[in-house]
């Protein structure tokens, strides 16, 4: 996901779906959430993986690079 930048920005203006957070998008979902999802397991499909992705960028401390791809 990371080698396509469509993907990677979809994945950044998604919103989340459910939850404490639902509405939101995920590269504004608070890290400990994502922690939270990666200690715990995230959700099958195209959301689990763009939310394990949030996580990688988080931990990496990628965000503030990525801002310009927020639509």
């Amino acid at each position: 996901m990371l080698d396509d930048p469509k993907a990677l920005s979809e994945a950044i203006n998604q919103v989340m779906p459910f939850g404490k957070y639902a509405g939101r998008k995920l590269i504004f979902l608070p890290e400990p959430y994502l922690v939270w999802f990666y200690s715990n397991g995230f959700p099958e499909g195209k959301l689990g993986k763009q939310l394990a992705l949030m996580y990688e960028i988080k931990l990496n401390g990628l965000e503030k690079m990525l801002k310009p791809l927020i639509r």
